[in-house]
C-alpha cells in the first residue's frame, strides 16, 4: 500500500510540472512560473536598475539609495549624523547642518523618507526624512543626492509622525509622538494628563527650491501621534494622523496606554486653517529652533536660529479637526490613491479598519457625533467605516496600493505580507517575510500613481537569512514581484541601520537631472582657490589660512613652512577637475577629525591643530590616477616661539 501510494503521489508530482510549464508557455503573466527569481532581479553588468528606493537608516540617522529590482546600494546619504567617508559633520562647511537648540548634535534616528509629489504623483526633486530623537524635517536634493536643508521643530518630542509630503508639496508634515508640556516648564510627570500636548508642524515647501519654514503649528490633546498620510484627489486638502495613548498614561505604557478598545485617526482639514493662517490667525509664540541650509555656490551651510513659531489652537478653527475611532492603538494611516479610503492599522486589533473619506463628509455635513475629546468632535465609527478586512493577520502595520485595486498590508506578528481587495475587503493572497516585518514599499504606493510592480518589505529581525556576523547581524529588506495575481519573493538584500519607511520612484525620473560636477566659474566659496595661481598661506595672528587646490596628481602647494605649535591650520582644498568622478580626498597626521571628500569643482575646509613640532605629511585620500600614490606634501610645524618664516611652495624648494 505504501508502495501505490508513492507511485501515485510521484506520477502527480510529475503531472503537475508538465501541467506548470505548459501554463508558462502559454502566458506571460504567469509569475514564477515563467522566469526563475533569479533572472528578474539581475541587472547586466553595465545596465542599469529601472527603480531607486530611498530606505530610511533608522538608528544610523542616514538615508541609504538602492536600486530594484537588484538590491543594490549606491550610496549612503548623510543625514543627521556625522559621516567620516563623506566629511559630513567633520568639515566646516557642513557642520553647521548639525547645529540645534541642543547644540551640535551629531546623531538621529531617521524614519520615514518620502518624495516631493506634483499633482500627486512623485516628481524625483527632494526627499524629506525626520528626524526621530531632536525633532527635525530634512530636505535632499536628488539633483546631488546630497542633504540641502535641515530644520528643527520645536514644541515637539519623538518626530515620528512625519515626514509626510502634500499632493503638490504645498507641505512636508511633522507629528509629534511624544507629547509634552508647551511650553516646556518643570512640571510632575503624575500631572501629565489634560496638560501635557501633542503638536502637529505643517511646514511649507518652496515649490521653485524646496525651502521650508514652519507655517504653522497645530496644538493638540496629549496623545500619542504615531504616523499620517496626506489625503488625496478627493481628500486633498486633509491629513490625517494615527494616535494611541488616548489613556494619556505615562507609565508601563505597554499596559496603561492599551486600555481603549479604540483609539483615534486625527483627521485635519489643513486647507482651512490655511486660510484661517493667511489671515491673520494663530498665536505668534516665542521658540528656539535651528534652521540650516547648505548654499550650493558656497558650498557651505549657514544655521539660524529662529525665536518664535505660528500656533493654532485647534477650538479655533471650527470644522477643522475630527477624531475617527479607530480599534486599536492604530500604527500606521495609509490613504489609497483615490483618497477615498483611509486604512488604520490597528496593532493590537483582530482586523483591519478602512475609514471612507465620503462617508466622513458625510457624518460632519449631519452631525454624526459621539461626543468629543478635549472639544474636539469624535465621529461616530459607523458613519465613517467603509469596511473591515477580516482576521487577515497578527499585528498589522503599514499599508500600501499597487494602483490595480490592491493594498498591501504588514502583519509584524505572523511576518507576513498580506494582499487585499480594496471595496471588498477580502484577503487574495499572503508571503511570508523572514522575520518580524514592519513597513514595506512600492515606488510611488503613497500617491495617485503608484507603480505596482514590486514591493519592498522591511523586516525587524535577520535571524538566519545570511553568514552570522556575531551578536550584531545585519538588517534585512526582501523584494516580492507583484505584476501578477499572486506575489512572489525575488530576493533578499542587506540594508544600512534599521530599515523603516522608503521611498521609490522610477528612475528616470532622476537620472536626467543628476549632477556631474561643480562648475569652478559658479564656485563661490569665500576661501576657494580657482586656479594654481591663486594659491597662498595667510597668517592672521595663531589663525592660518591654507587656500589650497588639488588636480591629478597633485596639491598647490605642497610644500609649507612656519606653521607653530598652537596654530590653527585651515585648509582650504579646491577640486580642480572638470570631470566627471574624479574627486580627490586630503588628511594630515594629527587632524582631529575626518578626511575631505572633494567633488569636482567644490571646495572643503579641514582644521588641522598641530600639536607637536616635526614635518607632517598629507596626501590624497582618494585614488584618482595612476600616480595616485605621489600626490602628497609636507607641513613643516616649528615651535611656538620660533621665528620660522611661513613659506609655501610646488614643484621647488623652499629657501
Amino acid at each position: 500500500m505504501k508502495n501505490i501510494l508513492k507511485s501515485t503521489l510521484a506520477l502527480l508530482s510529475v503531472l503537475v510540472a508538465f501541467t506548470s510549464c505548459d501554463n508558462a508557455s502559454k502566458s506571460n503573466n504567469s509569475g514564477a512560473l515563467s522566469s526563475s527569481a533569479a533572472e528578474k532581479v539581475y541587472v547586466a553588468p553595465g545596465e542599469h536598475d529601472e527603480f531607486y528606493a530611498f530606505i530610511s537608516g533608522g538608528f544610523s540617522g542616514q538615508l541609504s539609495v538602492y536600486g530594484l529590482p537588484s538590491g543594490r546600494l549606491f550610496k549612503v546619504i548623510p543625514v543627521f549624523s556625522q559621516d567620516a567617508e563623506k566629511a559630513y559633520g567633520y568639515n566646516e562647511e557642513t557642520k553647521p547642518m548639525l547645529n540645534t537648540s541642543h547644540g551640535f548634535v551629531p546623531w538621529d534616528d531617521a524614519h520615514h523618507p518620502d518624495i516631493s509629489q506634483t499633482n500627486g504623483v512623485v516628481d524625483g526633486r527632494w526627499v524629506f526624512i525626520n528626524g526621530n530623537n531632536t525633532p527635525r524635517i530634512a530636505k535632499i536634493d536628488l539633483s546631488t543626492f546630497e542633504t540641502t536643508e535641515i530644520i528643527e521643530v520645536p514644541n515637539s518630542a519623538g518626530n515620528h509622525s512625519s515626514s509626510f509630503v502634500t499632493e503638490n508639496s504645498e507641505y512636508v508634515v511633522a507629528g509629534t509622538r511624544f507629547s509634552v508640556p508647551i511650553p516646556q516648564k518643570d512640571m510632575p510627570i503624575k500631572d501629565y494628563k489634560g496638560n501635557f500636548k501633542g503638536s502637529l508642524s505643517f511646514i511649507s515647501i518652496d515649490p521653485e527650491h524646496g525651502h521650508m519654514d514652519i507655517k504653522f503649528q497645530l496644538i493638540m490633546p496629549g496623545f500619542d501621534y504615531d504616523l499620517s498620510h496626506p489625503g488625496r484627489g478627493k481628500s486633498h486638502g486633509w491629513f490625517f494622523f494615527t494616535t494611541y495613548n488616548t489613556e494619556e498614561a505615562s507609565t508601563l505604557m505597554e499596559v496603561n496606554a492599551s486600555q481603549n478598545d479604540k483609539d483615534f485617526i486625527a483627521a485635519v482639514n489643513w486647507k482651512k486653517i490655511e486660510d484661517y493662517v493667511n489671515n491673520g490667525g494663530g498665536t505668534m509664540m516665542p521658540a528656539n529652533y535651528a534652521h540650516n541650509v547648505y548654499d550650493e555656490a558656497t558650498h557651505s551651510a549657514t544655521s539660524t536660529m529662529k525665536k518664535e513659531v505660528r500656533i493654532v489652537n485647534p477650538l479655533d478653527v471650527p470644522g477643522a479637526v475630527y477624531f475617527l475611532p479607530t480599534p486599536k492603538s492604530p500604527h500606521g494611516c495609509d490613504v489609497d490613491p483615490s483618497g477615498e479610503y483611509i486604512v488604520g492599522n490597528g496593532k493590537l486589533s483582530a482586523n483591519l479598519t478602512v475609514h471612507s473619506f465620503t462617508k466622513m463628509l458625510d457624518a460632519i455635513e449631519n452631525n454624526k457625533v459621539a461626543g468629543d475629546a478635549y472639544g474636539i468632535p469624535i465621529l461616530n465609527f459607523e458613519d465613517v467605516l467603509a469596511g473591515v478586512v477580516e482576521q487577515p493577520g497578527l499585528g498589522p502595520l503599514h499599508t500600501e496600493f499597487d494602483g490595480k485595486g490592491n493594498a498591501y498590508t504588514t502583519f509584524f506578528i505572523s511576518s507576513e505580507v498580506v494582499k487585499w481587495k480594496l471595496g471588498t475587503w477580502d484577503v487574495v493572497d499572503r508571503q511570508p517575510c523572514y522575520y518580524s516585518v514592519g513597513h514595506l514599499m512600492i515606488p510611488g504606493g503613497n500617491s495617485q500613481k503608484p507603480f505596482g510592480k514590486y514591493v519592498v518589505a522591511m523586516n525587524k529581525i535577520t535571524k538566519d537569512r545570511y553568514l552570522p556576523t556575531g551578536p550584531e547581524v545585519t538588517q534585512s529588506a526582501q523584494l516580492y514581484d507583484i505584476s501578477g495575481e499572486k506575489m512572489e519573493l525575488l530576493l533578499d538584500f542587506p540594508t544600512i541601520g534599521e530599515p523603516h519607511y522608503a521611498a521609490g520612484c522610477p528612475a528616470d525620473l532622476i537620472k536626467p537631472r543628476s549632477k556631474k560636477l561643480f562648475k569652478l566659474e559658479d564656485n563661490k566659496h569665500p576661501y576657494a582657490a580657482l586656479s594654481e595661481a591663486d594659491t597662498k598661506v595667510v597668517r592672521d595672528g595663531k589663525i592660518v589660512h591654507v587656500y589650497m587646490t588639488t588636480i591629478r596628481s597633485h596639491f598647490a602647494p605642497d610644500n609649507i613652512e612656519g606653521v607653530k605649535v598652537g596654530d590653527k591650520v585651515y585648509f582650504h582644498v579646491t577640486n580642480l577637475e572638470q570631470d566627471y568622478d574624479v574627486p580627490h580626498g586630503v588628511s594630515i597626521i594629527g587632524a582631529n577629525t575626518s578626511e575631505l571628500l572633494i567633488m569636482p569643482g567644490q571646495t572643503e575646509t579641514f582644521l588641522w591643530e598641530p600639536k607637536q613640532v616635526g614635518v607632517w605629511p598629507f596626501y590624497c585620500t582618494d585614488f584618482c590616477s595612476a600616480l595616485h600614490q605621489e600626490m602628497q606634501g609636507y607641513v613643516r610645524v616649528s615651535p611656538a616661539n620660533s621665528n620660522t618664516p611661513l613659506k609655501w611652495s610646488l614643484g621647488e624648494d623652499i629657501e
